[in-house]
């Protein structure tokens, strides 16, 4: 069955917001999202995009377009069968064993790693190698990160470590995988989820 939210975080790294809509299947470990975002740092832009991944939440696509003062910008990256990774069609080798895109300043995308190795309800540390976007300028860099849960928390949630480089953090998350405070980038400030019977319930 397919689950559906609508997230919202304040965006502090960028001094904005960003609001996600988000399909999760997870029976078939899909997710598919699209988002907007607004920041004021390093200058005031706008951000839309969409994700579409394969089974085990393995990215399949993320399109971006960027807006700010100095015009558009767009990026189609992609992860093919064969793992992979093109830029707007340009090869990308040095993405190789590559399996997340992870767009700047989005929490949205700390999901697919935590959902797949299952880090928010149990311990363990997974390196990683990601297809980073920096924005706004949708630059794409091969970046090695580490995440280390340290099992569900009292509130059915979690606390994963990031560390990338010199840069460490721990980023709460709730008992579905999805950012809640991710300290100095980004603190949710609403979540709608979807209910069978077509109906939503606030959870904030």
């Amino acid at each position: 069955m397919i689950e559906s939210s609508t997230l919202t975080w304040e965006v502090t790294g960028s001094r904005g917001y960003e609001t996600a809509w988000v399909d999760l299947d997870p029976g078939r470990s899909l997710l598919r999202a699209r988002g907007r975002a607004v920041g004021t740092d390093p200058e005031p832009y706008w951000i839309s995009y969409a994700l579409e991944t394969g089974e085990a939440y393995v990215t399949r696509e993320l399109r971006v377009r960027a807006e700010s003062a100095a015009g558009a910008r767009e990026l189609v990256l992609r992860r093919d069968g064969d793992g992979r990774w093109s830029a707007d069609g340009a090869p990308l080798p040095e993405l190789t064993g590559a399996l997340d895109c992870d767009l700047g300043l989005c929490p949205l995308t700390n999901t697919m790693p935590v959902l797949r190795h299952g880090l928010h309800r149990r311990a363990g540390e997974h390196r990683f190698l990601m297809a980073w976007v920096r924005v706004p300028e949708l630059t794409v860099h091969a970046s090695p990160q580490t995440y280390t849960g340290r099992g569900p928390d009292g509130d059915g949630g979690a606390v994963i470590r990031y560390a990338s480089g010199d840069f460490r953090s721990d980023v709460r998350f709730d008992a579905d995988g999805f950012v809640v405070d991710y300290p100095d980038l980004a603190r949710r400030v609403a979540a709608v989820r979807g209910l069978p019977d077509g109906q939503d319930r606030p959870d904030r």
